[in-house]
């Protein structure tokens, strides 16, 4: 049988080094609570206990922070967790006819 370009014979003494691949992490995004003159601050906190999983203490902060400067951050996440996450906020506000906006920031 002819040698075709190819074909070649395995000396035995070839060396591989397994290939690792290169792992980053992915971008974050930075949920923020957006201070309005309406929202309730009861309802604030709701949403940051039922869609930001945060207890009480840290729930009433983060709208104290809120409303006195105007922005408050609700948390980290990926690009899909933060966005889902601006969606819920809004959809629920506007379900129960508050104005409250959130939005998120890539972390840099």
């Amino acid at each position: 049988m002819p040698n075709l370009p190819f074909e070649h014979e395995d000396d035995g003494n070839l060396a591989l080094q397994e290939a690792r691949p290169k792992l980053s992490q992915p971008p974050m995004y930075t949920v923020l609570l957006l201070n309005d003159d309406f929202t309730p601050m009861d309802f604030v906190v709701s949403i940051l206990q039922t869609i930001f999983y945060k207890k009480k203490e840290e729930a009433v902060r983060i709208t104290m922070n809120v409303h006195t400067s105007g922005i408050g951050v609700c948390g980290v996440y990926t690009k899909d967790i933060a966005e889902t996450k601006v969606q819920q906020v809004i959809a629920y506000a506007q379900e129960n006819q508050h104005p409250l906006q959130c939005t998120l920031e890539e972390v840099e």
